[in-house]
């Protein structure tokens, strides 16, 4: 495929509708976490009930006063208005991107086809098979007992792979009145495009909730948006499961911060709860790989949970929303076994049942919690595995060996000549995160200030913990008190969960470079957070001595303000000038191919070759494939060995 400059008929005007207006003064969230034992939490001593929206406490981060009903209600609306804005900004560019580099609006039905590379094409094919389905009912049955995608085998495509979400726009598009206007593949991609809008709103609502101003979730918005290389590739992999994914996986760390914060009333919990489990259920459902990283976020709330920054009832909350999230999916997958053998299930069955038998845990002093801690996570982890193993040999599970191949071969754990492993090991999207990505991420003045948050949040995490696990849980009040004495530091649980988010899956980021998508939208929220919250600049001002309230605020609120004007100033241009750009598609070649396959083919001709041609070959032509990219499947895995093999010892004798 080439992309060829076309001739810009028009000039285009963009306006992205981004507001630099100060925010209103409000009550701030007691987002101060040092303090001592004698005196309160925040340095302006106030403290109260807590909001959903706008942080805890009665008063501002800088000790304002009470904000008139009349008052909270606009900058509310104005928070809300302008997440709404930046989201459609999002949505917006990514279309425009999109048009502009194929101009699909201009292509034939197969270029557009085409257009949907490797593993995405796949995907779409069976939209566009349920949409050519004489009726929902018999397009649900081809699907259940498909025998297009592998040749000689008939497979369920609904327990195999995750395409409900193909299934569910078939089914809308048909029932909704709209065939007359939109055509099925724009409905398709405005879908999934309107989905970056709902991730920019997540993003924004955590960064809002973490500082308790809407102007950090301004900046995760712009900072979103200008580093759309690192943070999307929405606009030329539309079908990707991560795309469908990512925003719920973002809409749950938002319900996940929300339900932390201090002082919810049963009821705001209860929703919460349910916000995650539905967003859990949505984000499992859409992706293969949800298993990593619901095993990575189980991590998480272990870690929390041992340093005793979580109550009992919030860990366990939150490990079943997981479990029930990935039991619903694999009742809808028609018992997916891969689901069940998954590391993580291993993991919450294992913690939970330790958990219980073990008691005294958290009592004692530093040294034994300390012991106790090692010798609870070896326990863990030696009935992790054992249920594991158990597991995959009880169900004959193999679907998932290839990405513990890959993992094994890619730090030097196992062998490396493994085919699987190299077939992920030979892709650049499996390597090591280039360092010309924190150079862009530093270009718009993002990583110096995540880092100094990061930096900053972890040794006050450290130091919480420390403090945590020398307090003892029982004793008298004489030990009580003394062990209280001195300056103490708290620190939020919302905020520590959302510190290890980063941590965690920044390391993920790094070892695998298609991982940095998770990684780098939380990041633009947690480096908002740092410059719009009161952590970092009530360090700095009470390092040089003028922490008075005024200039609190000020700097509080002209920084990132000032950070948005430079932002817009720097990379208002840029942005004009790529969306102006315009390219067209060109692949005559295979064009053609398809072409004279559909035209010279029999129907039922059954096609082998690389999986990426092939994708292409089964959305365009609706031919019987050998295989295809999704690896999922130990029998798949060994025919596409095969298949290359013999495509290599062909060539090899051909050039001879």
């Amino acid at each position: 495929m080439e992309l060829r400059k076309r001739v810009k008929l028009s000039k285009l005007e963009y306006d992205l509708g981004l507001s630099q207006d100060a925010p209103t003064e409000g009550r701030c969230s007691s987002n101060m976490m040092w303090g001592t034992a004698t005196s309160n939490a925040t340095p302006q001593g106030c403290l109260g009930e807590v909001s959903l929206l706008g942080g805890s406490g009665n008063c501002s981060g800088s000790g304002i006063l009470l904000w008139w009903p009349w008052r909270q209600c606009v900058s509310m609306a104005a928070g809300l208005l302008l997440a709404g804005l930046l989201a459609l900004t999002q949505a917006w560019c990514v279309n425009a991107i999109h048009e502009n580099l194929l101009w699909f609006s201009q292509l034939t039905e197969v270029e557009r086809e085409i257009s949907f590379r490797t593993e995405c094409g796949l995907y779409y094919s069976y939209y566009k098979q349920m949409l050519q389905a004489p009726s929902i009912q018999e397009g649900l049955s081809d699907l259940i007992h498909d025998n297009l995608t592998e040749s000689k085998r008939t497979i369920n495509l609904l327990q195999r792979m995750n395409i409900y979400q193909e299934v569910f726009l078939s089914v809308l598009y048909r029932l909704l009145p709209i065939q007359s206007y939109l055509e099925p593949v724009y409905f398709y991609i405005y879908t999934v495009f309107s989905l970056q809008a709902v991730y920019v709103i997540a993003l924004y609502l955590t960064a809002w909730l973490l500082s308790g101003s809407w102007l950090a979730g301004v900046l995760t918005g712009v900072w979103y948006i200008l580093n759309r290389v690192d943070t999307t590739r929405v606009e030329f992999t539309i079908s990707l499961r991560e795309n469908w994914s990512l925003p719920f996986l973002a809409l749950q760390v938002t319900a996940i911060t929300c339900y932390l914060r201090p002082q919810l009333t049963a009821l705001q919990q209860k929703v919460m709860v349910w916000l995650m489990y539905v967003t859990t259920f949505c984000f499992c459902l859409t992706w293969q790989f949800n298993q990593f990283i619901l095993l990575v976020q189980a991590l998480i709330i272990y870690t929390l949970d041992c340093a005793d920054f979580l109550t009992t009832t919030q860990v366990t909350t939150l490990y079943l929303v997981q479990v029930s999230g990935l039991l619903s999916v694999w009742l809808l997958q028609f018992c997916n076994s891969m689901i069940l053998g998954s590391l993580v299930l291993s993991f919450i069955v294992a913690v939970l049942f330790i958990r219980h038998c073990q008691s005294g845990l958290k009592t004692g002093s530093l040294l034994v919690r300390l012991g106790k801690l090692l010798l609870h996570s070896a326990m863990v982890f030696l009935l992790t595995i054992t249920i594991n193993y158990l597991t995959k040999k009880a169900l004959q599970l193999k679907s998932d060996e290839h990405i513990f191949k890959f993992i094994k071969s890619k730090f030097a754990l196992g062998p490396t000549r493994d085919f699987d492993a190299s077939l992920y090991l030979c892709e650049e999207a499996f390597g090591l995160l280039p360092l010309d990505t924190l150079e862009r991420l530093a270009g718009t003045l993002l990583l110096y200030p995540y880092v100094l948050t990061l930096l900053l949040l972890s040794g006050m995490l450290a130091v919480a913990t420390l403090q945590k696990l020398s307090r003892p849980k029982v004793g008298s009040v004489e030990e009580r008190k003394g062990a209280g004495e001195g300056r103490v530091v708290t620190f939020r649980p919302d905020v520590a969960y959302n510190l290890l988010h980063t941590l965690f899956f920044g390391l993920l980021a790094f070892s695998t470079m298609r991982m940095k998508y998770i990684w780098t939208g939380h990041m633009c929220a947690v480096a908002a957070y740092g410059v719009c919250g009161t952590e970092l600049w009530t360090l700095i001002l009470n390092t040089l001595r003028c922490n008075s309230k005024v200039l609190f605020r000020l700097v509080r609120y002209a920084v990132p303000l000032a950070m948005i004007g430079f932002l817009y100033y720097k990379f208002w241009p840029k942005l004009m000038e790529e969306l102006s750009e315009l390219r067209e598609f060109y692949d005559p070649d295979t064009v053609e191919l398809m072409t004279w396959i559909s035209t010279k083919t029999p129907k039922r001709a059954v096609f082998a070759g690389s999986m990426q041609l092939l994708a292409g070959i089964k959305l365009c032509t609706g031919r019987v494939l050998t295989n295809h990219p999704h690896y999922e499947d130990k029998d798949l895995r060994e025919r596409t060995r095969q298949t290359l093999s013999f495509l290599l010892l062909s060539l090899h004798s051909w050039c001879q």
